[in-house]
C-alpha cells in the first residue's frame, strides 16, 4: 500500500496536482464517489472496483494537498474507531454515542 500511495503522490506532483486547489480536488472525490454509487445501482462489480480505486486516488491527492498522508489520516481514523461500540440497525452500524443522542 505504501508503494502505491507513493506512486500516486509522485504522479500527482508530476501533473501539478499538489499545487492545485483542494476545493477542486474535493469535487473530484465527490465525482468518483458518485460513480461508485452508480455502479452499485447497476450491479456492475468491476465498475465498483474501479470507482473505489479512483476515489482512493482522489483522496490521497486531497490529503497531499493539505500536507497530510493517507497513512496518517487512516491512523487517526483507526484510533477513533478501534474501540468503538454500537449496533447494527437496518444494515447500518450506529455508534453508541449516536444511539444515546437519539434517546
Amino acid at each position: 500500500m505504501n508503494e502505491l500511495t507513493m506512486n500516486i503522490e509522485k504522479w500527482a506532483k508530476n501533473k501539478g496536482l499538489d499545487q492545485a486547489q483542494p476545493e477542486k480536488q474535493m469535487l473530484k472525490v465527490i465525482e468518483e464517489l458518485g460513480e461508485v454509487g452508480a455502479s452499485m445501482a447497476r450491479g456492475n462489480l468491476e465498475a465498483v472496483k474501479d470507482g473505489i480505486g479512483d476515489t482512493l486516488v482522489t483522496l490521497i491527492i486531497l490529503a497531499m494537498q493539505h500536507g497530510l498522508t493517507a497513512e496518517e489520516c487512516l491512523e487517526q481514523a483507526w484510533g477513533e474507531i478501534k474501540g468503538r461500540t454500537g449496533q447494527m440497525i437496518d444494515g447500518v452500524f450506529v455508534k453508541s454515542s449516536d444511539l444515546e443522542d437519539s434517546k
